[in-house]
């Protein structure tokens, strides 16, 4: 049996620790983009009632239901990515992951389940201050 030097497994160890580091920024700074680019591109009525959600209506229906079936997967991806960035020591927003997924999904009680996770005044005071920020209306509820 071969046994590496301490000084090299003192390396290996530092670089895992460094690429374990940078690995976690890059999740972390890309999740938190790429959230707050769709929460800022909303429609500030979209979780009222009244909001339309068709999902390209006027497509051939061949693609209308490759575009379904494809925004289902992604919202399945999400909600499965966002439990687990809910998870200590994981990085990235998970309820707000777990937002973004929901809303993608095409399932029954969905309206429902998207305006309980928004009536927590935490999750919607931070969506509302991310808009603000980029001169967007607050997010108007029923």
């Amino acid at each position: 049996m071969y046994h590496l030097p301490p000084a090299i497994l003192g390396l290996v160890n530092a670089r895992d620790v460094i690429l374990a580091a940078v690995i976690f920024v890059v999740t972390f700074t890309a999740s938190l983009g790429v959230i707050s680019f769709i929460l800022v591109k909303l429609p500030a009525t979209y979780f009222q009632e009244s909001h339309s959600r068709t999902f390209w209506i006027d497509r051939h229906p061949s693609v209308r239901w490759a575009g379904l079936i494809g925004k289902n997967a992604l919202g399945v991806v999400l909600v499965l990515l966002g439990i687990l960035m809910s998870l200590p020591g994981i990085p990235g927003q998970g309820i707000l992951t777990i937002l973004l997924g929901i809303m993608l999904l095409d399932l029954p009680g969905k309206r429902r389940l998207e305006s309980r996770i928004l009536k927590q005044p935490r999750v919607l005071e931070k969506i509302n201050s991310l808009r603000h920020k980029f001169s967007k209306p607050p997010l108007v509820l029923d």
